[in-house]
């Protein structure tokens, strides 16, 4: 697509910020200095124009659980929180509901200007192949997306290995039919529920392909040592991407910080499920935000991040958030090859969001981020352009029937949720801590 975008503010970049006014022209799927005459034209006049958002760390299968009921007894903790609701979720899921799932929430990604989401999947009854329902549900809705499997030993050793062998085959086929808008990474649960064995393999997986390890890391007390235990079998390197942190000490928070892991931040999901606030300073430059599942708009997610941070400490920087979503956008365009994601600069890819936001006090460079912090948000959403094809226009995607979409959700969910009434909490428990600690001191 060949197009310029006239009369917009244009945010170039949030880290460090850059705003421009002028056209913004787009040719072949990247910004480009000035379009060929053959450009079409697409008014903006009033509006912003900013990056894409990339959300770091999700759970798309969540989707279909917004309203779901709950007739167990109340979790006390974190790890009830995963027997009796996680983990009996995922265990219903089929791969008609996994579908649903991520066109859900892939739409509910684009109308709220997220062009990225890297996602961590698991459905033990529907494993093989759910990694392409996920891939050609969110490539048909124009959604950038990193996907994985969570590989886990909580299901039992054919689960596992069926993880595993997802993980491999999805990340085969990727190199055999390259899909511009889709990567792979390697998935694995919590370290609680990873043997040795099985946390080997998956890091043997990753070096195999070349790829990074997306993983729970010490979300909750329960997840101890996770890092050490990463670090001390070769997992943990710069392509990592640790989720949470909650609970790492601080040799561990070195041991991240050394090996220039990822580290995404889940304000929101820590909040909810009580697992603590995760110390975040010093990871910046490292530390993207994720939603855990909690949809996918990054302007309300961040934000709240930002508010939490201040709680702390009251000196946090407005740009704080901003710097937050430019670490997402450069973790994806690691992972993509496209060190100019998350720009809209001469060369990058033209992912973008068009806000239909007449700004009631100067926007410029000194004034973005309290113009995102205090004004700009997800209902501004008029256009979004993933790759250089818009993906929304008018408020409204451009690919797929939003109602038709809603009214397949709900029969789906109707069906999830039956299934999981017919599952008691999950039995799956920490056997005294990983081996690991008996031999590794």
């Amino acid at each position: 697509m060949t197009v310029t975008l006239t009369g917009a503010t244009v945010v170039e970049s949030l880290d460090p910020v850059s705003v421009a006014v002028g056209p913004l022209a787009v040719d072949q799927g990247r910004i480009v200095p000035e379009a060929p005459r053959s450009a079409g034209a697409r008014d903006c006049s009033g509006c912003v124009v900013v990056p894409g958002n990339v959300c770091a760390h999700t759970h798309l299968y969540s989707a279909l659980a917004r309203g779901m009921p709950y007739r167990l007894e109340p979790p006390e903790d974190f790890l009830q929180i995963l027997q009796r609701i996680w983990w009996r979720l995922d265990r219903a899921l089929d791969l008609d509901g996994v579908r649903s799932s991520a066109l859900v929430g892939g739409l509910d990604a684009l109308l709220s200007g997220t062009t990225t989401v890297i996602d961590h999947h698991a459905s033990p009854n529907a494993v093989d192949g759910s990694l392409d329902v996920i891939a050609d549900a969110l490539g048909g809705l124009g959604v950038r997306s990193v996907l994985c499997y969570e590989t886990s030993d909580r299901d039992g050793a054919s689960v596992t290995e069926s993880g595993l062998a997802e993980n491999r085959r999805f990340l085969t086929r990727l190199e055999r039919d390259r899909r511009p808008l889709v990567r792979g990474l390697v998935g694995a649960h919590a370290s609680f529920t990873l043997s040795d064995e099985t946390l080997r393999a998956c890091i043997e997986v990753a070096a195999d392909f070349g790829v990074g390890l997306h993983v729970h890391a010490a979300e909750d007390a329960i997840d101890v040592h996770a890092v050490e235990r990463l670090a001390a079998n070769d997992g943990l390197d710069e392509r990592t991407l640790l989720a949470h942190g909650v609970h790492l000490d601080e040799r561990e928070a070195a041991l991240v910080t050394a090996a220039d892991a990822w580290l995404a931040h889940n304000a929101r999901s820590n909040m909810n499920n009580s697992v603590g606030r995760a110390h975040i300073a010093g990871y910046d430059g490292r530390l993207p935000l994720g939603t855990d599942g909690i949809g996918s708009d990054m302007f309300e997610e961040s934000r709240t991040a930002y508010f939490r941070l201040r709680e702390d400490d009251g000196g946090a920087a407005a740009s704080w958030p901003l710097a937050r979503l430019a670490d997402g956008a450069r973790l994806a365009g690691a992972i993509f090859d496209e060190p100019l994601l998350g720009t809209l600069r001469a060369g990058a890819p033209a992912d973008l969001v068009v806000l239909d936001y007449d700004a009631p006090t100067p926007l410029d460079a000194e004034s973005v981020a309290g113009h995102w912090i205090f004004g700009l948000g997800s209902r501004f959403v008029r256009d979004v352009m993933v790759a250089g094809e818009w993906a929304v226009l008018d408020r409204k995607p451009v690919h797929g029937d939003v109602r038709q979409i809603a009214h397949d959700a709900r029969l789906e969910a109707k069906l999830l949720w039956q299934r999981l009434d017919e599952l008691g909490p999950h039995t799956f428990e920490p056997k005294g801590g990983p081996r690991w600690q008996t031999t590794a001191a």
